[in-house]
């Protein structure tokens, strides 16, 4: 685990103090001798605090291990079985559940389970929020989007009001009086260009209503860029060009930063998701309750994918563990499979949308694998500065990799009998802000801040029909948006029976 720690960008430290020259001369040997000495060209060059801070950072990765890393992401090791079929089947009855048709006493059970956990302080939460909002033309935290509610609230605060709402209820489920906090507390991880960003906009709206003491942001690991020729690439001369480990660099980033407050609160059952789902059931108890039930070290939500060709990864059993297979894994033929109970439904139709629970005493085994699992490559133009000019390149093709790692590489490691599927209702539970809106108004985009606003908007109309109420439209057709300081999941909507509510419209939290 030394090694992991070694590659982790900790961000928020003071100004860099410059080596000495023993201190450089024994950095400059050690580049030497991974064959990656071009980092230090310009060194001399470089202004007092930059040398410094060029210094921090090379001294923060071991140089050969990123050349291990990169070595064997490039040339993957065959297999034992390589020759072999891969053996692909739906994860057994055993390990899976699903919202869709379990007995509904089932479901009620995990529901009480999981809201006493989080009574007893049990339960924690991690969300993975280090991506930009790029791809929707802002340079922002994709958390600090406004995806066009009635409320104009960002994704942060949907998710920090969600937590207030569980933390209520649990609270008035145990009976506990004003003595007795209930916290839910949040690791918000973050990447370099979104910490700092983040951090001011949690500061700036007083941490939604959260206590900032139970709000921890800390910063995913990077790894720095690597060219076609295997050289780590420098950005400018005094900076190594890095990006982040991926979303599978939640784990090394769990142990450097938030494992000891979680044993220090007693946290035991944990709840990881991304930002980007706006539906997502923040510290959901149906599935924390699921999770610890069947005593797991890992459990995860699946919606049922939509179609065979719907271009998701899906979550089954691969050569008798539990993983996750891309949909161009699959051939055509298993990809429209039907299940021979239910002829109507996909044999495999566990669509993975990164939503997990993690038991804390499986977290806790971090440093026995971190260096196991395997990076990925993905290559990219990455600009960089060309070593005999100094000047900065800005390539027009793929000129080098980014190596990432994946959080579901983890799954093959457990037995099945640790690993838990939950399926739940897409239209519930999962829509995802990927993109930005079509530029051809004929064309029907999705995954984007029309389909996240639609989508909520949808689920309040649902709720609030359900509870009795009449929902007319003022000529749009659009629902309601009820705030999770009113219902976390359509509970406690019943004093709007026999109401007629004009959509669009907002119901905000009772007073």
């Amino acid at each position: 685990m030394e090694t992991a720690k070694k590659v982790l960008n900790i961000g928020g430290a003071s100004a860099p103090q410059g080596p000495t020259e023993t201190q450089l001369q024994e950095l400059k040997d050690k580049y030497t001798k991974a064959k990656q000495e071009q980092v230090f060209a310009f060194y001399d060059t470089l202004a007092a605090a930059e040398k410094a801070a060029l210094y921090q950072q090379l001294a923060s990765f071991d140089p050969e291990y990123i050349n291990q890393i990169t070595d064997k992401a490039l040339n993957p090791a065959q297999s034992q079985d390589a020759d072999k079929e891969t053996g692909v089947e739906p994860l057994p009855e055993s390990a899976t559940a699903s919202i869709l048709d379990s007995n509904p006493q089932d479901i009620e059970k995990w529901y009480q389970l999981g809201l006493d956990l989080i009574a007893d302080n049990k339960v924690g939460v991690v969300l993975m929020a280090g991506g930009q909002g790029t791809r929707l033309g802002s340079s922002d935290p994709k958390g600090c989007y406004d995806i066009g509610l009635p409320s104009k609230k960002p994704l942060f605060q949907i998710q920090a009001e969600r937590i207030r709402k569980l933390q209520q209820l649990a609270r008035k489920k145990a009976g506990h009086g004003a003595d007795k906090k209930v916290v839910v507390p949040w690791y918000v991880m973050t990447s370099g260009p979104t910490r700092g960003p983040t951090e001011k906009f949690f500061q700036d709206n007083k941490y939604f209503g959260l206590e900032k003491e139970d709000v921890k942001i800390f910063e995913q690991g990077v790894l720095p860029c690597i060219s076609n020729d295997g050289k780590i690439l420098l950005e400018s001369k005094g900076k190594v060009a890095v990006a982040p480990d991926g979303n599978g660099g939640i784990y090394s980033a769990l142990h450097a930063h938030v494992l000891d407050d979680m044993k220090e609160r007693g946290i035991q059952h944990i709840h990881a998701y991304c930002v980007d789902n706006c539906l997502v059931k923040v510290a959901d108890p149906t599935f924390i309750g699921f999770g610890a039930s069947k005593d797991v070290d890992i459990a995860t939500k699946v919606v049922r994918k939509r179609s065979a060709t719907e271009p998701v990864g899906l979550i089954l059993l691969k050569n008798g563990k539990p993983d996750v297979v891309e949909y161009s894994e699959i051939d055509e033929k298993t990809a429209n499979a039907t299940d021979p109970k239910q002829p109507n439904v996909l044999k495999f139709r566990a669509a993975n949308i990164v939503n997990h629970y993690y038991s804390r005493r499986f977290l806790e085994t971090i440093p026995q694998w971190a260096n196991t699992l395997p990076h990925h490559v993905a290559r990219k133009k990455i600009p960089y500065v060309d070593l005999e000019t100094g000047n900065t390149i800005k390539p027009e093709k793929s000129n080098g990799i980014k190596l990432e790692q994946f959080v579901f590489d983890v799954f093959c490691m457990l037995e099945l009998e640790k690993f838990g599927c939950l399926e739940v209702k897409r239209e519930d539970e999962f829509s995802p802000l990927k993109n930005g809106m079509p530029t051809d108004p004929n064309v029907k985009g999705e995954d984007n801040p029309e389909t996240s606003r639609r989508d909520i908007m949808d689920q309040g109309a649902r709720w609030v029909q359900a509870a009795g109420a009449t929902v007319v439209s003022a000529g749009k057709g659009e629902g309601v948006e009820v705030s999770p300081l009113y219902s976390y999941g359509g509970e406690g909507l019943e004093e709007l029976k026999g109401t007629t509510i004009t959509a669009p419209a907002l119901l905000e939290q009772k007073q």
